[in-house]
């Protein structure tokens, strides 16, 4: 009885410490940790990738035939990971694999079928890193304060 009630403890403060965390940018990280507390998650939105607990999304895909695991990377969000995931699939299993696909009308040219392990893990890396450049960027250049949005003719 005594396992028990340790076990609850320890559940209450790890979901209290995730509830807490910040990214570098000091906003609290809410992708992930808050849906993981809630019970709901983004991961169920994209297959192949998962979130670690401080805020980073992981992905990897096993070898058809055998128990050998591709680790792909991890990455910013969500849609690297899961674009990661595709390049992988469709470099493994070929053309079969298109309906399954997160983004199947945004497989980049890197994914062939004639590819070895390592280099299906290096375009799929490529790929989730493109794709997580590609948000972080149009997120940044979205201004999030007008009152920011300063000229230097503004000073002339």
């Amino acid at each position: 009885m005594k396992t028990h009630t340790s076990c609850t403890i320890h559940i209450h403060i790890i979901k209290q410490s995730m509830s807490s965390t910040t990214s570098d940018e000091g906003s609290t990280i809410s992708s992930c940790t808050s849906n993981l507390a809630a019970g709901t998650s983004q991961e169920k939105k994209y297959k192949g990738i998962r979130c670690r607990r401080w805020g980073k999304w992981v992905s990897e895909i096993r070898v058809p035939g055998s128990q050998e695991r591709l680790w792909l990377g991890t990455f910013s969000t969500p849609d690297g990971a899961a674009m990661a995931h595709d390049v992988a699939s469709y470099s493994l299993r070929g053309a079969t694999s298109l309906s399954k696909l997160n983004f199947p009308s945004m497989l980049p040219p890197t994914a062939r079928t004639d590819l070895s392990p390592r280099s299906i893990q290096k375009a799929a890396s490529d790929a989730g890193m493109a794709m997580d450049a590609r948000i972080i960027a149009s997120r940044e250049s979205t201004p999030n304060n007008e009152g920011l949005n300063v000229s230097v003719d503004d000073y002339l």
